[in-house]
């Protein structure tokens, strides 16, 4: 069973006060579910029904009847809902009685006075030629309520021309205080008005007593003739007589009556006059009344006035009434382009294009004043975009020539994560980067960031305005009720529905020329040359770093997810998408670019300070510099809803795999160039002093400078530390922002790795085979020896016993320093470690010489006892001892 639907309930009327006849809408809830649904309507007890219209379940509009009571409750009944209740009520005012000259806001309808009491029409003036004080005596109202005059005479009225007459009444409210000697004064007067009257009717009659008693005479006179002579001369001669007697009374009459005659036609087309001027005022002040309120500004009472002249006079056949009516429509078709031409002003708010949109319907402008409007905006948004590039293409080349070095971070103000590191006296492995930038910096954005943001602000701000007004234009929310009734925003929805592929194509547009404008600014080389010459003209010096890219993209985003916002259709967005595509690729590329360029600067900063694991600062300073470039790209990496990976196309992966792979390979150029620099291309001014290795660099304490071979030790030790630490890492960071090919990038970067290292170790091995190479050649060549001529040998040559003292040079220190190494460590030794150390010494020659032995051990205890305050840092402490 379908649920029963809620009595209705009047809440409001407006207005709440007027006369018989006035127009009221009635508001409330369940007021029905359509015309046939209302089933009665009373306002003050009377059936307003026959004048009701109903507009919708909340809204009535009916005109107020003759009601009885002055003031009552507004009663809607229903079908569906039953009979209802109200919280409002409505008081009745009584119409006051006007005159024809008298100004007045309603018209009055004249006629001629019909007299009720005797039902008979006395064709006596009208109400307003009236007296207004038939007593002749001078009116005092008094303070009786009206009520309590209505209850003491029920169905009476004080009006002396109504049907229902009550002198006690009017004597009541007109002369309650009047003395007994004025109302005498008043039957006096009353009774010489009956007399005027009366005598009124004897004047015609003694007017005309003198022709009347000529023509008795004539008549008397003919009848004695007629008697006397019974001839027909004397009836001839009596009739041309009576003829000129007739005559003679004709002619005094019309003299007699042609002055008074004469003033009363004057004196009624003067009334009838009146009575038209009084009664179509309204039309005849039109025109003046609709400049007036142009000028003011009150299109709403125009259109209104215009509305009721039309429904009155549009079809009429009276020419006075079409002469005034088509200086109306004169002045209706000027408001008209006056309204058209600032609905196409801009700029302008929603609510006036709206406002000007429902004026120039309801005034049933032609053409469709809407879809202009939405034109005219299209225009404007596109004239904004282009005047917002010109001004700041025309500004950079003004600033270009004042101060052009400031609009670039890419010039020398940009702030580099190398500059950074070496203000750091000594950064140690793991420890974190941080970014030395300069605030100032940040306030010289280039012209093309400052124009991205300015021209996004612009379309984000216009296009929603734009957006909301088509949403209006196809729901037919911009016409008024009165268009609704005409059908007008029935044909409205039907144009919209036509022209919603021209819409879209005008948001296609807009969306293709936000892109193309910024696409211009910053990626030049994706438009083609005709787009470029359009959308183009920024003088390029040098590309945008990664971090303005970066800055520039989460404009963009924000951008997009405003539009989004407006329900645009994520087909007309898809090109917005595609500009953020590209600019993450461009960033990520830019960055990494950037990136090998500082790497390559890190041979620079090389201190050659040496820890206690034998590397220098250099690892670590590649990889924070890596980390931070990949940290500066982590936002520009992240998709955002609705965004694609950055690494979706071939391309794209192939180029970020070839950077990676280059800027690993730059940092092992780096540690080539380092290690293979002459001894006088290095600057050893600012290495500072570590006493962990006295005897390793030992050469650095006297004289300030690193030999080749330490050098390339040190180098060694790097590449060690890469292979298996740095490289690694740089690995997993790269995983871990979604980098694709590292496997790749990580395989040829070690493979470039333990080429460097297998290179380098055989510098190392030839550094120290060098000097017994040196002692053979010569005496090999020494005397010119030839095979041909061979002498006989007396014995072996010196050079090849003192290489023979070379080599055994070069394993006796090795054995000594792996000795001294040993008995350092010796308590912490492992059996893993006590084996290599005894795979290491077997790899020696043994010493067999008792001699050997003891100067081996002399060298131990020297070497012990100059370093044995180093050395007991290596010794367990007493405490430890004994628990041991």
């Amino acid at each position: 069973m379908s649920r029963a639907r809620q009595p209705p309930l009047v809440t409001g009327i407006s207005p709440n006060e007027g006369i018989s006849w006035t127009k009221v809408t009635i508001r409330g809830e369940n007021l029905g579910t359509g015309p046939t649904d209302l089933l009665g309507l009373t306002i003050c007890g009377h059936n307003c029904l026959l004048t009701a219209e109903w507009m919708s379940a909340s809204k009535i509009v009916c005109r107020v009847g003759q009601a009885k009571n002055d003031k009552g409750d507004i009663i809607v009944t229903t079908k569906s809902g039953g009979r209802g209740t109200s919280t409002v009520s409505f008081k009745l005012l009584k119409p006051e009685k006007i005159g024809i000259l008298d100004q007045s806001a309603v018209w009055v309808d004249e006629m001629n006075y019909y007299d009720m009491r005797t039902d008979r029409n006395k064709g006596i003036p009208p109400l307003s030629l009236r007296p207004a004080n038939p007593l002749g005596i001078e009116i005092d109202k008094g303070r009786f309520p009206q009520k309590d005059l209505e209850s003491l005479f029920p169905g009476m009225s004080a009006d002396f021309t109504s049907e229902n007459f009550s002198a006690a009444w009017y004597l009541i409210e007109n002369h309650s205080t009047t003395s007994f000697d004025q109302l005498k004064t008043a039957v006096a007067n009353l009774k010489k008005q009956a007399n005027k009257k009366n005598e009124g009717s004897l004047a015609y009659v003694k007017g005309g007593l003198s022709t009347f008693f000529e023509a008795q005479d004539a008549l008397s006179a003919i009848h004695q003739k007629l008697e006397a002579d019974g001839t027909e001369k004397v009836e001839g001669s009596m009739t041309q007589k009576l003829e000129n007697v007739l005559n003679r009374a004709s002619n005094t009459a019309d003299t007699l009556f042609q002055e008074v005659l004469g003033r009363k036609d004057k004196a009624d087309s003067t009334r009838n006059a009146l009575n038209v001027l009084q009664r179509f005022k309204f039309l005849f002040n039109l025109p003046l009344n609709i400049e007036r309120n142009i000028q003011k500004g009150d299109y709403d009472v125009v259109i209104n006035d215009y509305e009721k002249a039309k429904s009155l006079f549009g079809k009429t056949e009276v020419q006075v009434f079409k002469k005034y009516y088509a200086e109306v429509e004169t002045r209706i078709e000027a408001l008209r382009e006056l309204l058209l031409d600032k609905l196409l002003e801009t700029p302008s708010t929603l609510h006036d294009q709206k406002r000007y949109i429902r004026y120039l319907s309801d005034l049933h402008a032609p053409g469709d004043p809407a879809w202009q409007c939405i034109g005219a905006q299209h225009q404007w948004i596109l004239q904004l975009m282009h005047n917002c590039k010109e001004s700041y293409i025309k500004e950079q080349k003004g600033n270009a020539l004042l101060h052009s070095p400031m609009l670039d971070l890419d010039s020398d103000v940009r702030p580099s994560p190398i500059g950074h590191l070496s203000q750091t006296a000594s950064l140690k492995k793991g420890s974190s980067f941080q970014s030395g930038r300069d605030d100032a910096w940040r306030f010289k954005a280039p012209q093309q960031v400052v124009f991205v943001e300015k021209l996004t602000k612009l379309v984000v701000s216009q296009l929603p305005n734009f957006w909301k007004l088509w949403v209006s234009y196809v729901n037919g929310s911009l016409f008024s009720e009165t268009a609704e009734k005409s059908g007008q925003m029935e044909r409205s929805k039907k144009n919209a529905r036509q022209r919603q592929n021209d819409f879209k194509k005008m948001i296609q547009e807009v969306m293709h020329s936000l892109v193309k404008l910024i696409r211009g600014a910053l990626l030049p080389f994706s438009l083609r040359e005709g787009e470029l010459r359009q959308y183009g003209g920024w003088e390029m010096k040098s590309e945008l770093s990664g971090q303005w890219l970066t800055h520039v993209i989460q404009t963009v985003r924000l951008s997009s997810e405003s539009l989004t916002a407006l329900e645009i259709p994520n087909d007309m967005l898809q090109i917005i998408q595609d500009l953020i595509l590209d600019l993450r690729v461009r960033c990520i590329i830019v960055t990494l670019q950037h990136t090998a360029e500082d790497i390559k600067r890190l041979a620079e900063k090389e201190d050659w300070v040496v820890d206690n694991e034998g590397l220098t600062s250099l690892p670590s300073q590649f990889e924070q510099c890596i980390i931070h470039s990949l940290q500066s790209l982590k936002t520009v990496l992240d998709c955002k809803p609705g965004e694609a990976s950055v690494f979706q196309q071939q391309k794209t992966q192939e180029d970020v795999c070839q950077l990676s792979i280059g800027i690993m390979q730059g940092f092992i150029d780096c540690l080539e160039q380092l290690s293979t620099k002459p001894d006088g291309d290095i600057d050893t001014s600012h290495l500072s002093v570590d006493v962990s290795s006295p005897d390793l660099f030992g050469s650095i304490h006297e004289e300030s400078s690193l030999s080749s071979e330490q050098r390339l030790l040190i180098a060694l030790s790097n590449c060690r530390y890469l292979e298996r630490h740095t490289f690694l890492n740089i690995a997993e960071h790269f995983e871990k922002h979604g980098f694709q090919g590292v496997d790749k990038i990580t395989q040829v970067s070690m493979e470039s790795l333990k080429e460097l290292d297998q290179r380098l170790f055989e510098m190392y091995i030839e550094f120290k085979a060098d000097p017994i190479v040196g002692s053979l050649e010569p005496g090999i060549y020494a005397g010119y020896f030839d095979w041909k001529d061979c002498l006989i040998p007396t014995g072996v040559r010196n050079y090849l016993k003192e290489a023979l003292v070379n080599i055994i040079a070069v394993h006796a220190e090795a054995k000594l320093e792996i000795c001294a190494l040993r008995d350092t460590v010796a308590i912490y030794l492992t059996p893993e470690s006590k084996s290599s150390f005894k795979q290491a010494l077997e790899a020696l020659p043994q010493l067999s010489s008792g001699t050997d032995r003891k100067l081996l051990e002399e060298l131990l205890n020297k070497f012990k006892s100059s370093m044995h305050l180093q050395l007991t840092c290596f010794q367990a402490s007493s405490s430890a001892m004994m628990k041991t």
